[in-house]
């Protein structure tokens, strides 16, 4: 009687007009530290009290850790009458579902791709035969995919920082694909790499131009970098965020790194066109994901709606340093991993990274 569903579908439902109803069995506090965008608690224990606050006029997906707990409450409701379905994997699933949406950026390509379960945003840029890949994940199947759906040899790997919340597969995919790796050197790692510079300049097949705001862009990371496609688009890390702005906070100089972040997003992202399409490195639970529609906004728009981006220098390093918030679970471990000195094996360190985005200060 178990119905299942896939995470991956899940997704491809979600902010459409097939939406289903999301039933999270688990108790408070797990849902309190990470949950799929507009998930309904009741757990399972209570179920039998509460089912008549689940709706059936709609379908219901049922979700829990892991499948365990949900199987149970899908065969309950389905007998009493639901059009319900289990989440196979639960969120341990659903912290490993990508999809894509494409952003045109003059003669270039942009396609965002996401993993949903847990608010990363990466890139890859491509036209003609060629493409380059910023900040992937460590499934790189993903990037392997598309490049190869669109007849794209990828020829350069970047990271915008050293991350903290997810493992970074930019040395995995530049070894995969024989494309040389760029970092920024603000940063530490600890095995060969392209160190950028302020300024470096690299073209795709068409004079599709990438250039490097690195080394004077810091404040979430000393290297935070961003990479400007073309006068059409920034790819800002985490230091600009649709919903807010990177947090100052991770390397224990919160005050000196709000003071560089300000003047980061000043002297580097405001002076943009109005019309620059900003597209972010992750996104929070609260911001609307449609399918094929990007993650990002116009840097008018950002301006207009994001506080921080208003508060003069003073103001903003005390709005920014109040907001701390828990950080990532084992960011220590993914750090350490992510700097190429790995005291974690990987199978563990990618358990360890599920959940959600916790780099941003919004």
């Amino acid at each position: 009687m178990n119905n299942q569903i896939s995470a991956r579908d899940v997704a491809a439902r979600l902010g459409t007009d097939q939406e289903p109803f999301i039933l999270d069995v688990r108790e408070p506090d797990e849902v309190a530290a990470w949950a799929i965008p507009g998930a309904v608690n009741i757990p399972l224990g209570d179920l039998p009290a509460r089912a008549g606050e689940i709706p059936r006029d709609e379908p219901v997906v049922v979700v829990c850790a892991s499948g365990g707990r949900s199987s149970h409450a899908t065969d309950a409701l389905a007998r009493a009458g639901w059009d319900v379905h289990n989440l196979t994997g639960g969120m341990a699933e659903w912290g490993n579902v990508y999809d894509t949406a494409e952003h045109q950026a003059g003669a270039a390509t942009i396609v965002q791709v996401r993993r949903r379960g847990k608010g990363c945003l990466s890139y890859v840029i491509g036209s003609g035969d060629e493409a380059y890949v910023v900040d992937p994940s460590i499934d790189i199947s993903h990037y392997l995919e598309v490049a190869a759906d669109k007849g794209w040899r990828i020829t350069k790997v970047f990271d915008t920082h050293l991350h903290a919340d997810h493992l970074s597969g930019a040395r995995a995919l530049a070894e995969a694909t024989g494309a040389t790796l760029h970092l920024n050197p603000a940063d530490t790692f600890a095995f060969d790499y392209t160190p950028l510079h302020d300024g470096d300049h690299y073209e795709l097949p068409g004079g599709v131009a990438m250039s490097v705001a690195a080394m004077h862009t810091p404040g979430h990371t000393m290297g935070s970098t961003m990479y400007f496609v073309g006068d059409d688009a920034v790819l800002t890390g985490d230091t600009l965020f649709v919903e807010g702005v990177g947090r100052p906070d991770l390397a224990d100089k919160a005050e000196e790194f709000a003071h560089n972040l300000y003047r980061s997003l000043q002297e580097r992202v405001l002076t943009l066109p109005e019309s620059t399409f900003v597209l972010p490195g992750h996104y929070s639970e609260g911001v609307p994901v449609h399918p094929h529609v990007p993650v990002g906004a116009t840097l008018a728009d950002l301006r207009r709606t994001l506080e921080p981006l208003q508060l003069d220098e003073d103001d903003f390093v005390t709005w920014a340093t109040a907001r701390a918030v828990p950080r990532p679970p084992n960011y220590v471990e993914i750090v350490k991993a992510n700097m190429g000195r790995p005291e974690t094996s990987l199978a563990l360190l990618q358990s360890l990274e599920l959940g959600p985005n916790r780099c941003s200060a919004s």
